[in-house]
């Protein structure tokens, strides 16, 4: 039997590569940040053996969370590889783990904070690692919109739904009026919920999953959705149009997911005859509604490990994923549907030296880049969160690819 090599193309190496540390910006994608300090290059030979060392001096003390869109280099170190929800709890299922290293974004290690215990530090190892999706949705800007629809009379009846993927700020508002955090793979039974406790929806803060969720899966007209513009008066929506709406969305979105778009689905699919579009649902409708499969980031893994050898696959969603399944699966032909490199520059923040320092200072006993959430927000958005785990179980059985 042959050696069984990758089919893995490298996307075109345009200047968005530059975000991949931070180096420049892109309006179409992330805002650039910059790295403080002068650190090691990742290519440094001895960050490997000195992250080695110091995660086994640490032991049992240290538990590191490595989020999917991480880099390899990174994700080597990790206890535990998933998405947000599912690091967040198996952080707090680690309570004797007085040290939990998030490599992940901000938000998360907000969400791993309030899921843990108060004997536990979470630890973000590079503070610059945020969201752009989830700076999209501010909360004096979400109490200005609920001041809209209370004075409109229409607040009482409307449910407010933040995606995981939001500011502990905002999870907690949720709590405070009575609604639900979801995430990408339950957003369908979070929506579901809502609506038997009332007749609206405030979407938060992503505009693409709270639409193609209310349209694709439940059955509403895209007339049923309005987007609010936290940038305009009223959201820039006239009073009929909020009183009218079942779906109120937020005008927010992943910057990534935010990049495919219909022509990247036409051109692969020109590319390669009979090739399988597997996209995110933070995609665009357009580009959602011409995929073949649609799921979560745990879909699309559950859907690339079932799909069968010499199949071809063309995935929409972060570049470091997309990169990791591929070399993971060379019996398929994986490739990233975009032709440009598309990395979520904030995600690749955390980079190996950001990850040696942070093993290192807790080493020499010193605690840095500790994430806190205030308790009284703690306490609203874990309300929020519980009403997350207490939805009905999913029935949808896992992929299968024929």
């Amino acid at each position: 039997m042959g050696v069984v090599t990758s089919t893995w193309v490298e996307p075109s190496n345009t200047a968005t590569a530059l975000l991949l540390l931070g180096r420049g910006s892109d309006p179409a994608t992330e805002r650039g940040v910059e790295c403080p300090g002068d650190l090691p290059a990742p290519s440094d030979p001895d960050l490997v053996a000195r992250a080695a060392a110091a995660k086994a001096t640490l032991g049992t003390k240290v538990f590191v969370l490595g989020h999917h869109y991480q880099r390899d280099e990174v994700i080597q170190f990790a206890d535990v590889t998933g998405d947000s929800f599912k690091l967040a709890r198996e952080a707090a299922a680690r309570p004797d783990a007085e040290y939990i290293v998030f490599c992940g974004v901000h938000f998360m290690a907000e969400s791993a904070d309030i899921l843990t215990s108060d004997a536990q530090k979470v630890i973000l190892p590079d503070l610059a690692a945020g969201c752009s999706m989830a700076d999209m949705a501010v909360l004096s800007q979400v109490e200005t919109a609920w001041d809209v629809l209370t004075e409109l009379g229409i607040a009482q009846d409307t449910v407010p739904v933040t995606y995981m993927n939001s500011s502990a700020d905002i999870k907690g508002f949720v709590g405070r009026h009575g609604g639900v955090v979801c995430t990408s793979s339950n957003a369908k039974r979070a929506l579901d919920w809502a609506y038997q406790q009332g007749s609206k929806v405030l979407f938060l803060p992503d505009q693409h999953l709270g639409r193609n969720t209310a349209v694709l899966e439940m059955g509403f007209s895209l007339d049923d959705c309005v987007l609010y513009d936290p940038h305009k008066p009223n959201g820039g929506l006239t009073p009929e149009q909020l009183r009218d709406a079942k779906m109120i969305l937020w005008r927010g979105h992943c910057s990534v997911h935010g990049r495919f778009t219909l022509d990247s689905v036409n051109d692969v699919r020109e590319r390669v005859p009979g090739v399988n579009v597997l996209v995110h649902p933070e995609c665009r409708h357009e580009v959602v509604t011409a995929a073949d499969h649609v799921g979560s980031t745990e879909y699309i893994i559950k859907t690339i490990e079932a799909a069968p050898a010499g199949s071809a696959w063309a995935v929409g969603t972060e570049l470091n994923l997309v990169r990791r399944l591929a070399l993971a699966h060379p019996d398929k032909q994986i490739m990233f549907l975009d032709r440009a490199v598309c990395y979520c520059s904030t995600m690749n923040r955390i980079d190996l030296p950001h990850l040696v320092w942070t093993l290192e200072e807790l080493v020499a006993g010193r605690v840095v880049n500790q994430i806190t959430v205030d308790p009284e927000t703690a306490h609203h958005a874990r309300v929020a969160l519980d009403q997350m785990l207490a939805l009905p179980a999913a029935d949808t059985p896992a992929p299968t690819v024929a």
